[in-house]
């Protein structure tokens, strides 16, 4: 599994729409679904932002490990 499959199945979990993260990133619903469709590529700080919306750390979003540990609290 990549990260882009990843993300959309976080998204489709939580039953948000690609408007929401999109809003929830302060992007447009268009770049987001780019960022899911591989067009365009995530930023590092949309990453963690989605990390911490999904409540998972870096490691479950990036397809490193398939143990969804929650986000760290600093």
């Amino acid at each position: 599994m990549n990260y882009l499959k990843r993300i959309r199945e976080l998204r489709e979990d939580n039953d948000y729409t690609q408007t929401y993260v999109g809003s929830f990133l302060n992007i447009g619903q268009r770049t987001y679904s780019d960022y899911e469709s591989g067009k365009t590529r995530i930023p590092l700080d949309a990453m963690i932002k989605l990390a911490k919306l999904y409540n998972v750390d870096m490691n479950y979003i990036c397809c490193i490990s398939d143990c969804k540990n929650t986000f760290p609290q600093i």
